[in-house]
């Protein structure tokens, strides 16, 4: 995580209401979002892994089944 100083103003009751930084840090911080919404946009095509693997058992099946042993 990295460091930034900020303030936390609070109301009267001494909730927090808002947070105070500096306007370079403000920037590192939206350049950081950007990249990594960049990053999570980017679709994979889980097409290409289709048939990669032969079960020798249904799914569902296998999953009755080991839930089964733990009862």
């Amino acid at each position: 995580m990295i460091p930034i100083p900020k303030k936390i103003v609070t109301d009267e009751a001494m909730r927090p209401v808002a947070v105070l930084i500096d306007y370079q840090d403000w920037q590192r911080i939206e350049q950081i979002l950007n990249a990594y919404q960049s990053d999570e946009q980017t679709s994979v095509d889980l097409n290409r892994y289709a048939g990669s693997i032969n079960l020798s058992q249904e799914p569902l099946e296998y999953q009755h089944q080991s839930r089964d042993e733990w009862s």
